[in-house]
C-alpha cells in the first residue's frame, strides 16, 4: 500500500507517481532530482512488493550515473531481496560490483543473469570480459601463493644463505604492498612467522623488511589490522621501537601510525581526515593503543628515540583535526606524564632520570603545544593548566634542589610550548624570584636551567622589562664564569633582552653597539670547532634574536664563515639548532611577518603621542636586495632544501618564508629551482601553518611566473602546484598574491590540456573568473589572460555554453580601457566562437554588442583588429541564424573594405574578412558582384 503526499500544498502523488517523475527526470539527466523522486517513492511503499524492488533498482541506475557503486550495490541487493533473480537488479549489481573491483562477485551475478534469462545479449560480453579477469586472478593468486611459500622457505630459515634470505624478505615486502599478496600472506600465517623469527633475528636488513611487512599488512584493511593486534599485541611494537638505531624506531613508529590509520580511516595525505563511523566502530583498539603510547613516554627502560618517536606520535594523532584524543590524554594524567618528560635534562642524570636526546624536550614543548591548541573551551584549558599547576605544587613540596631544577626546566618547555601557560605560572608569586636566585648560586646546575628558563620567558614585553630590571647584572656576571655551557646562555639571555625591541630601530634597551659586540661573542662560539654542538647550537639562537638589529645582519651576511658553520650546525639534525639557524635567515632576508603601515594610522599614533616605531635604514630594499643575493650564493637554497626535511611545521614556515624572499628577487628563481628548491615548496604549500602554505605558494607562483613551467615543474609536479595556487586566489591573500598567482596560472594553463583539466576539476574556472569582474586593473587583467589559455579546454567551452553570462563578460570585457585586457578577451572569445555554435549566438547578448565588434573591427591595433576578425569570421561559420544577424547589420561593408585594404602586416586581417564574405555567400545571404550584374542584364532583355 503506498500513502498519498502533499506537495506544494496542492497535488498530491502516490509512489507511482514519483517513480514517473523519477523516470522523467532520470532521462533528463538531472541525477539529483531522480534520487529524490524514486526515494520519496520508496517512503511512500511500507510493505516489500513487486514495484518496490523496482523503485530500488531504478535508485541504483542513479548511482551508477553518480559513481557511487557501494550505494548501487546495496539498493541492488534490497530489490534482489524482493524479488529474487531479478536480470535488471542483478545487471546493475554486476556493473556495481565490477567498478568495486570485486570481480568474482560481479562475474557470479553476471553468471546467475546468463542463467535466468539466456537470451540478454547485453551480458554477453561482459560474462566475457569477467571470465578473462576472474581467470587471470585465479592464476595470479596461484602464482602468488606460489611465490609466498617459496619466500616464505628462504626468508625464516636461520640456516639458509644470507643473500638469499635478504632477496626473500625483500621480494615478501613487494608483494605485501599488493591486495591479494598481503591477504595471501596473512592467511598463511606470516605474523606468527615474523613474530618468532624477530627473537632471534640479528641480521638488521631482513629485522628492518619483517617489521615493514607488518606495516604493509595493516594498512587500508581494518580486518588484518584486528588480526594483527590480537596476534601480537601493542607492547610488541613498543619493543620494537625501543632501540637506539634510528631506522629502527622509523619502521616501528611508521608500524604504529599505518595501524592508527587504518583503524580510523585516515592516510598520509595532508589533508587526510578520520572516518568517524570507523573510529567509533574502533574506538576501544584506537584508546588502548593511544593509552599505551601514553604511559610508555615515562618508562624508564626505553630509549630516548623511542621516546621521542612516542610523543610525535600523539603529536600527530590526539588534536582535533586527527583523533581528537588530547581532551581523554588529560583525563588520563597523561599530561603529567609529558610534564615529567619535560623536565629532564639531557646532560645532567638524576637517579630517576628517563633517558632523553637533545631535540626531547623541543618535541615535548611541541607535543604540549599540539594538546593546548585542543583545548578550544575556556573549561579544558582550566582543566589543563590545573594539571600542570599540580604537577609544579606537587614538585615544590619537597624542598630538595632536583625538584625545583625539573620544575625550571618544566616551565622552560612550557614557554617554548604553550606560552600562555607557561606565562601564567611564570607570574605566579615566587616563580620569577625563585628563577632569579637560582641563577645567582654557585651551583653550576642552577645557573644553567635558570639561564635557560630566563630566555625562555623574556618572550612578552611585560616580562622583558621586569627581568631587565631585574636580572641584566646577573646575566652579566654569569657571563664571566669559567664554564662555556654557563657563558653561552647568559650571552643569550642578554642578546634576547637586547634585541627585545625587534625590528624597530628607536628601541634600543642596551647602549649603542652593545648588539654587534654581543653578535660578535655568539660568532665565537659559533665558528670555534673546540666547542660542541650545543653550544655552538646556543650561539646560534643568540643571533637569532640579535639579527632583528639590521647593523648585525649587515655585518652576518658578510661573514661567510659564520654563514657556513650556522648551516653545518642545523644539518646535524638537531631540531633547536634547525629552528635558531632557519629564524636567523628569516631575519637576514627580512622574512618576517610585518604590520602593515596605514598612513591615517600613523597620523593619529602622532596625535595621540603614540610610539611610532622607526624602521632602520639598512632594512630598506635595496640592503635587502644585496643581503639575499649573498645568501643565495653562499648556498643557502640547498642548505633549505636539506632543512626542508624537519617534522616541525613552525621550522617549515620560517623555511617557506626564506624561500619566498629569495624568490622574490627575479634573478635568484632559477637557481631555487636548480638546486631542488620547487620540489620541496610544494609539500609546504599543501600542508603546515596556514601562514606557512601561504609563504610557499607565493614562491611557487613567482617560480613560475619566470620559468617555463615545463623546466620549474616537471612531470606529475606541474599539476600537484596547481592546489596551492589557486588557494592564493582567496580574499585572505593581498592583491600582490593573487596577481602572482594568475600569472603563474597563466604559463600553466598554456602547456597541455592535462594541466588545463586540473584546474577545472579543483574549481578553478570561478576562482579565476571572480577576478574578471575585479575593478583592479592587472587583477582583471591577469585573470582574463588565465582564461584565454584555459578556454581552449573542451571542459571549459562546456562551462560556458552553459545557461550563464559568461560569454556576455567577455564580449563586455572586449571593450575595457586597458588594452591589454582587451586583447586577452577578444583572444579568448575568438577560441570561444571557433569551437561552439551556442557560444557564437551568445555575443548577442550584450546590447552594445555590435559596438564592440565594431570597436575590435576599426581598432588600430593590428592584433586586436585581427581577433575580431576572427571572431565575425567563427561567428559566420557557424549557423545560418547567427550569419543573418550579421549580414543584417553594417558589419558586412566593413568586412569589403578590410578585405580590399591590403596594408603590410595584416595579411590575416584581410584574408579572414574574405573568408567571412565567402561564408555569407554560401549562406545565400549575399551575392558576387558578377552575380547581381548577370541578373541585371536577364532583366533588362
Amino acid at each position: 500500500m503506498t500513502n498519498p503526499t502533499v506537495v506544494d500544498n496542492q497535488t498530491v502523488l502516490d509512489a507511482e507517481s514519483w517513480k514517473e517523475k523519477g523516470n522523467i527526470a532520470f532521462k533528463n539527466g538531472d541525477w539529483d532530482e531522480a534520487y529524490k523522486c524514486y526515494t520519496r517513492a520508496l517512503k511512500q511503499t511500507k510493505e516489500d512488493t513487486p514495484e518496490k524492488a523496482v523503485y530500488y533498482k531504478n535508485r541504483a541506475a542513479v548511482h551508477l550515473k553518480k559513481n557511487e557503486y557501494n550505494e548501487a550495490r546495496d539498493d541492488c541487493t534490497v530489490a534482489l531481496d524482493i524479488v529474487t533473480n531479478d536480470p535488471k537488479a542483478l545487471f546493475r549489481r554486476c556493473q556495481a560490483l565490477e567498478a568495486l573491483e570485486k570481480y568474482e562477485e560481479a562475474y557470479r551475478d553476471a553468471r546467475q543473469i546468463h542463467t535466468v534469462d539466456p537470451g540478454n545479449k547485453a551480458i554477453q560480453p561482459i560474462l566475457e570480459r569477467l571470465h578473462q579477469v576472474v581467470q587471470e586472478r585465479i592464476r595470479q593468486n596461484a602464482q602468488t601463493t606460489n611465490k609466498v611459500a617459496q619466500m616464505f622457505t628462504y626468508a625464516f630459515d636461520i640456516e639458509e644463505e644470507k643473500e638469499k634470505r635478504e632477496t626473500a624478505i625483500k621480494n615478501l615486502l613487494v608483494l605485501a604492498r599488493d591486495k591479494v599478496g598481503a591477504e595471501i600472506m596473512y592467511q598463511s600465517g606470516i605474523v606468527h612467522r615474523i613474530s618468532s623469527l624477530l627473537k632471534v633475528e640479528k641480521n638488521k636488513e631482513i629485522f628492518l623488511s619483517a617489521v615493514r611487512i607488518v606495516g604493509e599488512l595493516c594498512k587500508n584493511c581494518v580486518q588484518r589490522t584486528k588480526g594483527v593486534l590480537q596476534e601480537v599485541g601493542v607492547p610488541w611494537f613498543l619493543d620494537i621501537l625501543n632501540c637506539r638505531e634510528e631506522v629502527q624506531v622509523n619502521a616501528a613508529q611508521y608500524c604504529i601510525q599505518t595501524i592508527l590509520n587504518s583503524l580510523s580511516g585516515m592516510d598520509n595525505k595532508p589533508d587526510s581526515k578520520p572516518q568517524s563511523e570507523l573510529c567509533q566502530e574502533n574506538k576501544n583498539e584506537i584508546d588502548t593503543m593511544l593509552t599505551c603510547l601514553v604511559y610508555a613516554t615515562t618508562s624508564r627502560t626505553i630509549s630516548g628515540l623511542a621516546r621521542d618517536a612516542l610523543m610525535e606520535l600523539l603529536t600527530r594523532n590526539i588534536h582535533y583535526s586527527a583523533l581528537n584524543w588530547a581532551e581523554h590524554l588529560v583525563e588520563i594524567h597523561g599530561l603529567r606524564r609529558l610534564m615529567e618528560v619535560a623536565s629532564e635534562l639531557e646532560e645532567y642524570k638524576y637517579e630517576s632520570s628517563m633517558e632523553i636526546t637533545s631535540s626531547t624536550r623541543t618535541i615535548s614543548s611541541v607535543c604540549l603545544a599540539r594538546i593546548y591548541e585542543n583545548m578550544y573551551y575556556d573549561k579544558t584549558r582550566a582543566r589543563f593548566l590545573n594539571s600542570v599547576d599540580d604537577y609544579i605544587k606537587d614538585k615544590l613540596i619537597t624542598p630538595d634542589i632536583e625538584s625545583k631544577v625539573r620544575v625550571v626546566v618544566a616551565l622552560t618547555t612550557l614557554l617554548l610550548g604553550p606560552l600562555d601557560v607557561g606565562n601564567t605560572i611564570v607570574s605566579r608569586e615566587g616563580i620569577m624570584e625563585m628563577i632569579l636566585v637560582m641563577a645567582g648560586t654557585d651551583d653550576v646546575l642552577q645557573q644553567k636551567v635558570a639561564c635557560e628558563c630566563i630566555i625562555a620567558a623574556a618572550s612578552k614585553r611585560d616580562k622583558v622589562h621586569s627581568i631587565i630590571k631585574q636580572g641584566v647584572d646577573i646575566l652579566k656576571k654569569l657571563y664571566q664564569s669559567k664554564n662555556d655551557n654557563i657563558r653561552v646562555r647568559a650571552l643569550v639571555g642578554l642578546c634576547k633582552l637586547g634585541s627585545s625591541g625587534g625590528i624597530d630601530a628607536s628601541i634600543r634597551p642596551f647602549s649603542d653597539g652593545s648588539t654587534t659586540k654581543l653578535a660578535e661573542a655568539c660568532r665565537r662560539f659559533l665558528i670555534n670547532p673546540a666547542k660542541d654542538c650545543d653550544m655552538r647550537r646556543w650561539a646560534v639562537e643568540g643571533l637569532s634574536y640579535l639579527t632583528l638589529d639590521a647593523d648585525v645582519k649587515e655585518k652576518l651576511v658578510e661573514d661567510k664563515d659564520a654563514l657556513r658553520a650556522m648551516i653545518e650546525l642545523a644539518k646535524g639534525g638537531d631540531q633547536s639548532a634547525v629552528y635558531g639557524c632557519v629564524t636567523t635567515l628569516v631575519n637576514l632576508a627580512n622574512a618576517y611577518e610585518k604590520q602593515e603601515v596605514i598612513p591615517e594610522m600613523v597620523e593619529l599614533a602622532k596625535f595621540s603621542k603614540h610610539h611610532i616605531p622607526e624602521e632602520h635604514e639598512l632594512d630598506d630594499p635595496d640592503f635587502v636586495a644585496k643581503r639575499l643575493e649573498i645568501l643565495a650564493k653562499e648556498g643557502v637554497t640547498s642548505a633549505l632544501v636539506g632543512l626542508s626535511k624537519t617534522e616541525s611545521q613552525n621550522t617549515k614556515e620560517l623555511i617557506s618564508r626564506v624561500f619566498n624572499a629569495i624568490c622574490c628577487q627575479k634573478d635568484l628563481r632559477g637557481l631555487v629551482v636548480q638546486q631542488g628548491g620547487a620540489k620541496v615548496l610544494l609539500p609546504m604549500a599543501l600542508e603546515g601553518t596556514e601562514k606557512g602554505k601561504k609563504q610557499a605558494a607565493q614562491a611557487l607562483a613567482r617560480i613560475g611566473i619566470t620559468i617555463n613551467p615545463e623546466v620549474a615543474f616537471p612531470g606529475q609536479r606541474s599539476v600537484e602546484v596547481i592546489r596551492p595556487l589557486l588557494s592564493l586566489l582567496s580574499l585572505d591573500c593581498n592583491a600582490l598574491e593573487n596577481f602572482e598567482a594568475l600569472m603563474a596560472l597563466c604559463n600553466l594553463a598554456g602547456v597541455n590540456e592535462t594541466i588545463r583539466k586540473r584546474i577545472v576539476k579543483d574549481g578553478g574556472v570561478p576562482k579565476i573568473e571572480n577576478y574578471m569582474y575585479e575593478e583592479h586593473e592587472m587583477l582583471k587583467r591577469a585573470a582574463t589572460q588565465v582564461m584565454t589559455n584555459l578556454i581552449t579546454s573542451p571542459d571549459v567551452v562546456k562551462i560556458y555554453e552553459g545557461k550563464n553570462d559568461r560569454t556576455k563578460l567577455l564580449v563586455l570585457l572586449c571593450s575595457e580601457d586597458d588594452e591589454e585586457t582587451n586583447m586577452a578577451a577578444a583572444g579568448a572569445l575568438a577560441v570561444l566562437t571557433s569551437a561552439s555554435t551556442k557560444a557564437c549566438k551568445k555575443v548577442f547578448q550584450p546590447q552594445t554588442w555590435l559596438d564592440i565588434l565594431h570597436k575590435l573591427l576599426a581598432n588600430p591595433n593590428k592584433d586586436l583588429q585581427h581577433r575580431g576578425v576572427v571572431i565575425v569570421y567563427n561567428m559566420m561559420h557557424s549557423c545560418k541564424d547567427v550569419a543573418e544577424k550579421l549580414v543584417a547589420t553594417d558589419i558586412m561593408e566593413i568586412l569589403m573594405a578590410l578585405s580590399t585594404i591590403k596594408e603590410e602586416g595584416k595579411e590575416k586581417v584581410w584574408e579572414y574578412a574574405g573568408e567571412a564574405l565567402k561564408a555569407a555567400e554560401e549562406w545565400k545571404l549575399i551575392r558576387k558582384p558578377s552575380e547581381e550584374h548577370e541578373e541585371e542584364e536577364e532583366d533588362v532583355e
